[in-house]
């Protein structure tokens, strides 16, 4: 692949905020780049409420599964969003240089108002990105 064109999403559990932003950015930058999401410490599913509000917007969830953040991962990024920590021993931004961080509240034993307002973010955020390194 490309290093110029490698996106990538990173959280800690890899369930719920960079699986979201995965699909946004799929979404509105098809073709454009390769993207990817991936956590330090992935759980063995992804968050069934974050499933349901993506469900809700079009956006199907249900075959993805949480993917291990790997060296090469990070190496062929051309661009790394850390999507915030929940637990600061495994933050990404401790094993990721150089990435844009965008501290946006894990879904995690949220309430699905609460997800939806944390999707909502996050596809604003994508949105934004996209502009941005479109111009790059």
């Amino acid at each position: 692949m490309n290093n110029s064109k490698n996106v990538l999403f990173v959280c800690v559990e890899n369930a719920g905020r960079s699986q979201m932003a995965e699909a946004f950015f799929k979404k509105y930058a098809s073709g454009k780049f390769n993207v990817i999401s991936a956590g330090t410490l992935p759980l063995s599913k992804l968050n069934p409420i974050v499933v349901s509000v993506m469900s809700e917007i079009g956006i199907d969830l249900s075959e993805q599964s949480p993917k291990l953040l790997s060296d090469s991962m990070i190496e062929n990024s051309f661009k790394t969003i850390n999507m915030g920590c929940m637990d600061k021993e495994s933050c990404p931004a401790l094993f990721v240089g150089d990435t844009l961080n965008w501290n946006i509240s894990d879904p995690k034993e949220k309430s699905i108002d609460d997800v939806r307002k944390i999707r909502d973010e996050i596809k604003s955020e994508v949105l934004c990105l996209i502009d941005l390194i479109k111009e790059n």
